[in-house]
C-alpha cells in the first residue's frame, strides 16, 4: 500500500468536503488503484486527508492526469494558505486496520530514528491491545521519506478512546508503551471527531 497524506488550514471546510466528494464520483471511478481516504478538519483548522493507493505507480498516475490537476486547483482555493504533502511507500497495519465504520480518528504525526524497531514494538503488543483497549479498532502507520510519519488510530467513538485512554495500563503493555515514546520526538495530535471516509464505489 502507498499512502499520501495532505494537510494544511482550511478556510472552507464544507467546500472542501464537497470538493472531495465531488472527486469521489467523479475522477475516483477511473483511479484503479485507490483504496479510499480518510480526512476531516480539526478543532482548530486544520485539514488533513490520508489518501491509500495500491501502489506509489497509480498515485503518480492520478496525478500525472489533467482532470486531476484542473480538480485540485479550485480544491486548493478552499485552503488557506500552504499545503503540504507526505508520500509514503512504507506503510504496515496493526490490529484490524482501519475501519469507515469509526467514530473517531486520530491521527498522531512525529519522528522517529529506528521505524524497525517501533513495527516490532506495535506487533509485540497487538493482542494485549486488542484485550486492554476494545476501543482501538486499528490502524496503521506510513513513514514519511524525511524520517517522520503518520500514524492513523480508528476508534469506536470518542467517548470510548477517552475512557480507554484513562485506563492503567498492564505491564507488559506499560514497557512498550515508554519504549515507543522514547522513540518518537515531538509529537502532533489531529483529533477528527467527524471523520470523513470516502471509498471506491
Amino acid at each position: 500500500m502507498f499512502v499520501q497524506v495532505i494537510q494544511g488550514k482550511v478556510a472552507d471546510a464544507d467546500g472542501l468536503r464537497s470538493a472531495v466528494e465531488q472527486w469521489r464520483d467523479v475522477i475516483a471511478p477511473s483511479v484503479s488503484g485507490w483504496l479510499g481516504t480518510t480526512g476531516g478538519v480539526t478543532a482548530d483548522g486544520t485539514a488533513i486527508a490520508v489518501v491509500r493507493f495500491e501502489s506509489a505507480q497509480v498515485a503518480r498516475t492520478n496525478s500525472e492526469r489533467p482532470e486531476q490537476q484542473q480538480w485540485w486547483a479550485e480544491a486548493s482555493k478552499y485552503f488557506a494558505g500552504e499545503v503540504s504533502f507526505h508520500d509514503c511507500p512504507d506503510v504496515y497495519t496493526f490490529l484490524d486496520g482501519g475501519s469507515d465504520d469509526a467514530g473517531f480518528v486520530q491521527i498522531i504525526q512525529s519522528r522517529t530514528g529506528d521505524p524497525g524497531r517501533a513495527r516490532e514494538l506495535m506487533d509485540e503488543a497487538g493482542e494485549a491491545m486488542r484485550a486492554q483497549r476494545p476501543d482501538v479498532i486499528g490502524g496503521f502507520v506510513a513513514l514519511h521519506d524525511d524520517g517522520g510519519f503518520t500514524q492513523v488510530l480508528y476508534f469506536t467513538s470518542e467517548a470510548a478512546a477517552r475512557e480507554g485512554e484513562r485506563k492503567e495500563m498492564p505491564a507488559e503493555l506499560r514497557h512498550v508503551d515508554e519504549e515507543l515514546r522514547s522513540l518518537a520526538a515531538d509529537a502532533t495530535f489531529f483529533d477528527l471527531t467527524t471523520p470523513w471516509f470516502f471509498s471506491p464505489r
